[in-house]
């Protein structure tokens, strides 16, 4: 036997011996069925195959066998894999045999190929008519190595075909991972038992602690291949720990902890981002009613499942920690509240080390991912930040600081990058000096009020329009505006979605907004979006107490002007007429920014949570005599 050879068996007697033990825990990998409390217990294993057996099944199939599979024939021809559904026994030498496609399952792989197939699809259709059946009873399964998917070692892949799931036929490189995999089954499926204990579950626990204590000590990167491994074992704690790196990885993405939101150590935690996750998903009937059911099976309490759903659905929860990073928590949710993300971040950043774990199965502040206005600053880097971050009274080194979100002044406004929300037109109002909440009584409708913080990329979707309120005129042009606070102190009030036009009959909102000091409104029309249409106009007015200090609007090469503009914010110098209008555009919002100390936080008004409301109309009633025109625009339905 060659020296590969002896490898592989030994690695197989060593393997195969260590899941017999564990089985049946008897030390002889070739024993018989025996007796145990009255039931026979057949040993998963049989006697190994001798060469000349192997050779004649070589023959008779016209192939060498791949290592890893032979060798394994070798030391025991056969195996019991007892999954609950799939495979239950792989047969010996005398067995194996070739697959041979019998429900033509090549033509219905074929079919779907399409006119640019990858490599693997072409290699999959083809697998059937040439694929080794190594199973010799299953629940409507098949176990099929692939001669013609073979690795750089000589290992052809196994495919796992479950003819009742509709699946694609599960994949694995090599005869011994899909062992390893079973194994790893096997222990999953008893890892429930307290009884079953053995070398291997000591070992996994052990890791579970190691990564528990690495992850606390901001080197989550040593731990999730620790953790990976312990779960893929089915290890007590592995999942809920996994889960956490994971879900601060990919903050975006779902998540859910099991049985763990019944704790009290972590309910307060931990059913928020359940609900979270339950309140992103769209409305439908029951569905609530049906998470709850679901949360009460889990052990939840019915009325903390209801509050925390309701607070979510109507914008009002807060995560609420205590001690010195629940008060960070408090001042970095002032911040963020009027788009002050950044800051907010660095609060919460420096923070970080106090956050202290209610028990020993939470390692990360999972709770801030829920609410409804610091959950958004936590991005994929960020959430990396907070795991790379010594907690819970550990030492480490500190990661390095991830960059700022918001770029200074305005000129992002002219961005159109594919990853984040661009504006088509928009329009603001910036009042200095004021708090944001004075907004509404500034400039808002009558009665017009401060929601909580909502989504700005689908706020807009409830703003008002004429058709759908009573108490609005077609000619009224209110809008539902985002409000916050530029870093220089500017109150604002943001439209990312303007659709109208300025008209004869715009009002500027500049002198209402400037009753106690300097306010400036800025309107960018939508650009027409077919080639060679009309000018997209940009409008600059600047009041003070009251009274309109200047303005301006350009449209192509017309500019209407009026008050006395200082040099600096000069249309004709900055809009010029060999340049194109972003570029004018792109200019005159730099100046701004430079003159007045004008910007916009980015990110809350493209990815974040705004307070909103709706202000009066930007439109004045027509005078007597004067003419004006709607247009509505209705979908029939054939």
């Amino acid at each position: 036997m060659s020296g590969e050879s002896f490898n592989w068996c030994v690695f197989w007697r060593e393997f195969l011996g260590r899941w017999q033990k564990e089985w049946v825990p008897r030390d002889d990998l070739d024993m018989e069925a025996y007796e145990d409390d009255g039931e026979t217990v057949v040993p998963p294993g049989r006697p190994g195959a001798d060469e000349a057996a192997i050779a004649a099944a070589e023959e008779r199939l016209g192939r060498r066998l791949p290592p890893s599979y032979r060798a394994f024939l070798a030391v025991s021809d056969g195996w019991h894999v007892d999954q609950t559904a799939g495979i239950y026994q792989l047969g010996g030498a005398a067995d194996i045999r070739w697959f041979g496609d019998p429900h033509d399952m090549t033509s219905l792989y074929e079919e779907n190929l399409g006119a640019d197939p990858r490599e693997e699809e072409v290699r999959l259709a083809g697998m059937w008519k040439r694929a080794l059946q190594l199973e010799t009873d299953s629940d409507m399964s098949y176990a099929l190595l692939d001669p013609g998917d073979v690795g750089p070692d000589g290992e052809w892949a196994l495919y796992v075909y479950k003819g009742w799931g509709g699946e694609l036929p599960a994949r694995y490189p090599s005869f011994r991972a899909y062992m390893e995999a079973m194994y790893r089954h096997f222990h999953a499926d008893r890892a429930q038992d307290s009884g079953f204990v053995n070398a291997t579950t000591r070992a996994q626990d052990a890791h579970v602690d190691e990564a528990r204590l690495l992850a606390l000590r901001g080197r989550y990167e040593e731990a999730l291949p620790l953790l990976e491994e312990a779960r893929s074992f089915g290890r007590p704690r592995s999942a809920a720990l996994y889960d956490q790196l994971r879900h601060f990885m990919r903050p975006d993405q779902a998540c859910g902890y099991g049985f763990l939101v019944a704790d009290p150590l972590y309910l307060p935690e931990v059913l928020p981002v359940e609900a979270m996750a339950q309140t992103t998903r769209q409305r439908r009937p029951g569905e609530d009613d049906h998470w709850l059911r679901m949360m009460a099976a889990r052990g939840v309490p019915q009325d903390s499942a209801e509050a925390v759903l309701s607070a979510m659905r109507d914008g009002s929860f807060r995560y609420a920690p205590d001690g010195p990073w629940g008060r960070a928590v408090n001042e970095a949710r002032e911040m963020a509240r009027w788009g002050a993300g950044d800051a907010a971040w660095r609060v919460l950043r420096a923070a970080l080390p106090h956050w202290g774990a209610p028990g020993p199965l939470l390692i990360a502040p999972v709770g801030l991912l829920s609410d409804p206005v610091l959950g958004p600053l936590v991005t994929p880097e960020r959430g990396r930040e907070i795991l790379a971050t010594p907690r819970d009274g550990h030492e480490g080194p500190t990661p390095e600081p991830v960059p700022d979100l918001d770029p200074p002044g305005l000129a992002w406004l002219t961005e159109t990058a594919p990853n984040r929300q661009a504006f088509e037109g928009y329009r603001c109002v910036w009042v200095e000096g004021v708090d944001p909440t004075r907004l509404p009584a500034l400039i808002g409708e009558d009665g017009a009020e401060l929601s909580a913080p909502v989504d700005t990329r689908t706020a807009f979707w409830r703003g008002p329009r004429p058709h759908h309120r009573e108490d609005l005129q077609p000619w009224e042009d209110r809008t539902l505006v985002s409000v916050g606070r530029t870093a220089e102190g500017w109150a604002f009030a943001f439209d990312g979605h303007s659709s109208r036009y300025l008209n004869t009959m715009f009002v500027s909102p500049a002198q209402a907004a400037s009753a106690s000091g300097r306010a400036v409104v800025v309107w960018r029309e939508s650009r027409p979006s077919a080639p060679g249409g009309r000018s997209a106009a940009f409008h600059l007015s600047v009041a003070e107490r009251g009274v309109e200090l200047y303005a301006f609007t350009v449209r192509g090469a017309e500019i209407q002007r009026s008050g006395e503009i200082p040099e600096t914010l000069d249309p004709a110098r900055l809009f010029r007429a060999e340049d194109t209008e972003q570029d004018g555009e792109l200019r005159m919002l730099e100046a701004l920014h430079t003159e007045l100390g004008l910007s916009l936080p980015r990110f809350a008004l493209t990815r974040g949570r705004l307070p909103t409301f709706t202000t009066c109309s930007w439109t004045r009633a027509p005078r007597e005599g004067e003419v004006y025109a709607t247009l509505s625009f209705i979908r029939h339905r054939r």
